[in-house]
């Protein structure tokens, strides 16, 4: 390991619905923000916001911060809206994790935080549903 700088360990908190992809690195405490970049952030047409490009540029922007903080290993945990909401991830998790991979980062490990209730709360729209 000669000439190889010690790795630096972080978690990349990456939240994505279908509107929008949050990457959030934090140390490993999960205590002090090292780098919060949002692929809204990337792009000026608000409908884009939860596609996989921007997403993509989001998470390349975020490793770069990082690493000039000197983090450059992280694990991932994925995060979709869950609860009554949406339990699956949006379109842009899958592209944020290739370009942190992409950008030079190692990966440790990757697992999925979606708050999944066991008794589900009510559903917001009162008895008869949304009426439109």
């Amino acid at each position: 390991m000669a000439g190889q700088q010690p790795r630096r360990w972080g978690i990349a908190h990456i939240f994505s619905s279908a509107n929008n992809t949050i990457i959030h690195i934090t140390d490993i405490t999960g205590s002090e923000t090292i780098a919060r970049v949002t692929a809204g952030m990337m792009t000026d047409k608000d409908r884009e916001g939860g596609s996989a490009y921007p997403a993509m540029q989001a998470a390349f922007r975020a490793a770069e911060a990082s690493m000039e903080r000197g983090v450059n290993a992280i694990h991932i945990k994925v995060r979709a809206p869950g609860g009554i909401k949406a339990r699956s991830p949006g379109a842009g998790a899958q592209p944020a994790i290739r370009a942190l991979a992409r950008a030079g980062m190692r990966i440790g490990r990757i697992e999925d935080v979606t708050p999944i209730p066991h008794d589900t709360c009510r559903r917001k729209g009162g008895r008869r549903g949304r009426r439109v």
